[in-house]
């Protein structure tokens, strides 16, 4: 599989072509940074810190080098990534996106990118909490209305989209469980004053300081007893390691809509 890294200069990028350049079944062909960086024109091994030289280039035109890549990763921000799922499309090429913060139209807009090329979209590309999200479907399919749900999630100072899209995605999991829609039970936080618990809602809770690794936490409380299911990233590695098997995944696949729980094999909930 040859692979197009967007945003190779990230925390995220970065750690995905280091990751990328190690693996047998990835070449990579080109990483594509945001217009004016400093960075334009070197090798993909130096911006990223490698350790040595890939004899790749990093350009900030996608479109001149999209045609030699089989598939795009992008870890970037929502709105590069919105021009990068327009000239996947345009070519023809697979997209693993794990960027966050899309609204809802946007959402629908790469499922409607899926029509013709494969493209997989992962709030988090990490295998254990994607093994949590399977626990969470388990535990609330048992417990239903026996318990309250509330979910913490901790992040850096610099993450912006607030829930993380990693919550956001728990939340749906475990309403789809209820039958039920997250939009119709999600709590944001509680204001000073009254604030007493609706029954069968789930409570969201975001906490951002320093430089914290992601780390969420999903509380069901019950009389007499509490359930915690956490998961806790030490560094970024996890989802890299990820977001590359996403990519070699979506080898010789058809055009569709793909999600980490198809590369991990797992069945998928009813909708």
């Amino acid at each position: 599989m040859k692979v197009i890294v967007i945003g190779p200069k990230g925390k995220m990028g970065k750690l995905i072509t280091q990751v990328a350049a190690e693996r047998e079944d990835l070449e990579l062909t080109a990483g594509v940074g945001p217009k004016g960086r400093d960075y334009i024109g070197a090798d993909l091994g130096t911006v990223a810190m490698v350790g040595r030289e890939l004899g790749v280039p990093v350009t900030d035109d996608l479109e001149s080098v999209i045609d030699n890549c089989d598939v795009i990763i992008d870890f970037s921000t929502k709105e590069m990534a919105m021009d990068v799922l327009e000239q996947a499309v345009a070519h023809g090429k697979a997209l693993v996106c794990g960027t966050t913060g899309f609204t809802e139209e946007e959402i629908q807009k790469f499922k409607e990118a899926a029509e013709k090329i494969p493209m997989l979209y992962a709030a988090n590309t990490s295998k254990m909490v994607n093994v949590m999200n399977k626990l969470l479907e388990t535990v609330v399919s048992i417990l239903k209305d026996d318990v309250d749900i509330e979910i913490l999630e901790m992040h850096d100072q610099w993450k912006k989209d607030v829930p993380s899209g990693t919550s956001r995605e728990m939340g749906e999991i475990m309403a789809r469980a209820m039958g039920k829609e997250i939009g119709d039970i999600a709590v944001y936080g509680r204001e000073k004053g009254e604030s007493p618990r609706v029954p069968g809602t789930i409570g969201y809770h975001s906490l951002r300081a320093g430089n914290i690794p992601s780390s969420h936490t999903v509380f069901f409380g019950g009389m007499g007893e509490r359930l915690e299911i956490t998961h806790h990233s030490y560094n970024w590695e996890c989802f890299a390691r990820g977001a590359c098997d996403c990519a070699a995944y979506l080898a010789d696949k058809p055009a569709g809509f793909y999600t980490i729980q198809d590369v991990l094999g797992f069945k998928k909930a009813d909708s």
